[in-house]
């Protein structure tokens, strides 16, 4: 008997398999195709399940989402941005397995409560920032899912000082001004050679101006958008992860600068901001807790 854990990303699919609710092992990683890919997200839960009888799938998907429905729509992949019944097509592959389904940030929610930084913390934000931003809520010791599944869903909170447009058609939204993928677009516009987010903050520690400008941007509208996010939901913690998170100095002190002098009254005064302590796939470990039914009714609201 084997439970699976899919993670949905916008660049890549990750899979594997759920030990004890609380670890994924055996994980495998294909980028996300341009065409057919439901075609590569099949094929690599069937190489990682393998012979063997599945009798529950749980999935964590970039948003947004309706799990009334059981359909994803993630703003970086085309093919599926108008809609994709991800729990259909998962179950016609497992046909006997339970499939529980969540968007991203509620799996990281998940993940960061049982395993991660929000252990014991009753009220926090989990957020992660790679070549998307996504974020996820506990309220009152149970992550919050919302009326279609996408509360949480910081990303598209809007931050004063930039009108630029994002994949959702709106415009100043901090995934389009903070992302891992947008601010590499801003860096290549002003004529930064390179290609990706790590790049990015290797040339920012290294003193190149525009990487450095272009994460100082990016920490700047994180630190925006969690202070606005705080004072509506009065959180303890914060806690940070992704890839585009893990890149130092530049990007998290013009964030904790710019939460300091947004995040002024008193019960925000003293909120933690802190790195995720999952160092490798949150979102999966959260679909993994969703999948072996430890998010139970006392965890999901």
């Amino acid at each position: 008997m084997t439970v699976l854990a899919l993670d949905i990303g916008a660049t890549k699919f990750a899979a594997g398999v759920v030990h004890t609710g609380k670890e994924v092992r055996d994980v495998r990683r294909v980028n996300v195709p341009r065409e057919d890919v439901w075609g590569a997200c099949r094929d690599l839960l069937r190489a990682v399940a393998g012979d063997a009888t599945i009798t529950a799938v749980g999935i964590g998907s970039a948003g947004p989402v309706d799990v009334r429905t059981g359909s994803t729509a993630p703003l970086n992949i085309p093919e599926w941005k108008s809609g994709f019944a991800i729990v259909a097509a998962v179950r016609e592959l497992f046909p006997t397995a339970a499939i529980r389904f969540a968007i991203d940030g509620a799996c990281l929610a998940l993940a960061e409560h049982h395993v991660g930084a929000l252990r014991g913390v009753a009220n926090g934000l989990a957020l992660t920032v790679s070549s998307g931003i996504g974020g996820g809520l506990i309220a009152d010791g149970r992550v919050v899912l919302g009326r279609t599944g996408n509360a949480g869903h910081i990303g598209h909170i809007v931050v004063p000082g930039w009108d630029v447009p994002c994949l959702c058609g709106g415009v100043g939204c901090v995934e389009a001004v903070a992302s891992g993928m947008s601010s590499v677009r801003w860096a290549v516009a002003q004529g930064w050679p390179g290609s990706t987010g790590v790049q990015l903050a290797e040339d920012a520690h290294n003193g190149n101006e525009i990487a450095l400008a272009a994460l100082h941007r990016a920490g700047t509208a994180l630190g925006q958008a969690i202070a606005s996010a705080a004072a509506l939901l009065d959180v303890d913690r914060v806690v940070i992860g992704g890839g585009f998170a893990q890149s130092g100095a530049p990007l998290w002190d013009p964030m904790r600068a710019a939460l300091a002098v947004h995040a002024r009254l008193d019960f925000l005064r003293g909120i933690s901001v802190v790195l995720s302590e999952i160092t490798d796939g949150a979102t999966l470990v959260g679909a993994g807790v969703l999948a072996t039914g430890d998010a139970g009714t006392d965890d999901l609201g």
